[in-house]
């Protein structure tokens, strides 16, 4: 139950963070978001599962795959570091600031692209030795499996738009029926495709709302299916909390140790604002203040929860009760610094922007 309701849960943020963004898709358009998966995503993930083999004495595959599971970041949970949704005539308030596009892009990505890291621990765990899987892990996890998402996303996304917006007859698109709830129905259709086809359905679900968005950006169709998608995805993601919220009452922080808030306290203070530092060096499109601020904020959240569960049922793993209640235990660390200090950060960075226009000016 846990792994399916905190999986739709995943897929349909998804779908509202794809909505969301308006910036073209680009290798410099998006460099900061590039920087923060290829960077900051693989380094950190790294530091999390040497520091949990050193803490907590887990096995090299147990420690990988605490790093893989606590990966995904979740602005959802702090919506004041998110770019808003689409607003009449297609504009969006926070499109152009690169700290919020930054971290919602980023987010979008990187709920998928933790899956081959997830599926590195797997087979370490039931696989023997490296050697007889390593290939095939590079081959299809890491690299066929992305690529299988990311076409079949975006193609359907092409097709999805070009249907929606732009049906030769008028009467029958339905942008001008005013009908949202085709963007939930995109995203079931997309991510069972992608599925079946053996890629991965998160990533398929993001490109294709990217897409959907890319076909015809300024109408106001884009606002109603993004207020929908956004409406379920708060009822789903609560749904998710007031569970882990059981969970927690219920015994779920038994098996939590110093070395697993070790882990989380680390993983909050330092390393996600070290490495997500280091990858924005150089980054011309912000600020220091902005890469700080940036490098800050990875929030942790749903995506975490399902990785672990979907580990956890895939096959046995050691170690699990601590896992638990560790990944437990960063998400309400993660949910409660990032979620307090949002508002403020935030204000404060605006404010600081506008100070240095007035001075430039």
């Amino acid at each position: 139950m846990t792994e399916h309701l905190s999986e739709t849960c995943v897929i349909v943020a998804l779908m509202g963070v794809g909505l969301a963004i308006d910036r073209p898709l680009g290798w410099r358009t998006w460099n900061s978001t590039w920087r923060l998966l290829l960077i900051a995503m693989p380094f950190g993930i790294a530091a999390v599962a040497l520091l949990g083999w050193w803490v907590a004495a887990l096995t090299p595959a147990v420690a990988i795959l605490l790093g893989a599971v606590l990966a995904p970041t979740d602005p959802v949970l702090a919506s004041d570091v998110q770019v808003e949704g689409p607003t009449s005539g297609g504009e969006s308030h926070r499109e152009d600031d690169e700290v919020r596009f930054a971290l919602t892009s980023e987010a979008g990505l990187n709920d998928a692209l933790a899956f081959p890291f997830v599926y590195l621990a797997l087979f370490m765990i039931g696989k023997g030795p490296i050697e007889q899987w390593i290939v095939q892990w590079v081959a299809w996890e890491l690299i066929g499996k992305v690529v299988i998402g990311a076409a079949l996303g975006w193609i359907a996304g092409d097709l999805f738009g070009r249907a929606v917006f732009r049906f030769p007859i008028t009467h029958m698109r339905l942008a001008e029926r005013s009908e949202p709830i085709f963007a939930l129905a995109a995203t079931f259709a997309v991510y069972g495709l992608t599925e079946l086809a053996g890629g991965y359905g998160f990533l398929a679900v993001f490109a294709c709302a990217v897409a959907i968005r890319r076909t015809e950006r300024a109408h106001d169709y884009h606002a109603e299916m993004h207020s929908l998608i956004e409406q379920l995805e708060h009822v789903l993601t609560l749904a998710v909390l007031l569970l882990l919220g059981v969970a927690l009452t219920s015994g779920l922080l038994t098996g939590l140790t110093w070395g697993g808030v070790l882990v989380a306290a680390a993983l909050v203070f330092v390393i996600r604002p070290l490495v997500g530092w280091v990858s924005l060096l150089g980054c011309e499109e912000m600020s220091g203040p902005e890469r700080r601020v940036t490098a800050f904020f990875g929030v942790r959240g749903i995506g975490s929860i399902y990785y672990l569960a979907y580990a956890a049922a895939e096959a046995g793993v050691d170690d699990e009760k601590w896992l638990w209640s560790t990944v437990a235990f960063t998400v309400v660390l993660s949910v409660l610094v990032h979620g307090v200090s949002a508002t403020r950060v935030m204000r404060l960075l605006d404010l600081r922007r506008e100070g240095g226009a007035v001075t430039d000016r």
